[in-house]
């Protein structure tokens, strides 16, 4: 269920991407990305609020034994295809589907910073972009 469409003031002027080595280095390199096949099969790439990431990587990322990029993505960059939806009755998550919510691309120019996280026999390891992030 969608709660509301674009960047409202008592809105986020970040979200922020878990994506694998593969993703980055494709976005990177391409200019653009589909995302995985989560982003693929459901049409929109699923993103975070900044008090969300640690949690999203707990529930999603824990089991996964690659490198993982953080990315800080501008949320004024994604228009009106940035959409607030409820995962429950607790927790709004972001979702960008594309212009007219039409699936398209996500784009580096929406990029503002990228962060290598690694996860090693525990919690993830971050740099100093974001110091207090993955804190518990």
């Amino acid at each position: 269920m969608a709660v509301n469409r674009g960047l409202k003031e008592d809105e986020e002027e970040f979200v922020y991407r878990i994506s694998t080595a593969e993703e980055w280095e494709e976005l990177r390199t391409s200019g653009a990305t589909f995302g995985g096949d989560l982003d693929k099969s459901t049409a929109c790439f699923h993103l975070s609020k900044l008090d969300q990431v640690q949690a999203t990587l707990k529930n999603f990322f824990m089991n996964v034994n690659e490198d993982l990029y953080l990315l800080q993505i501008d949320a004024k960059k994604l228009g009106n295809g940035l959409i607030y939806e409820a995962a429950d009755e607790s927790n709004v998550f972001p979702h960008f589907y594309g212009p007219s919510r039409s699936f398209s691309p996500l784009p580096l120019d929406v990029v503002t910073k990228s962060e290598k996280l690694t996860n090693v026999d525990g919690p993830f390891n971050r740099g100093p972009i974001w110091p207090a992030l993955l804190s518990p």
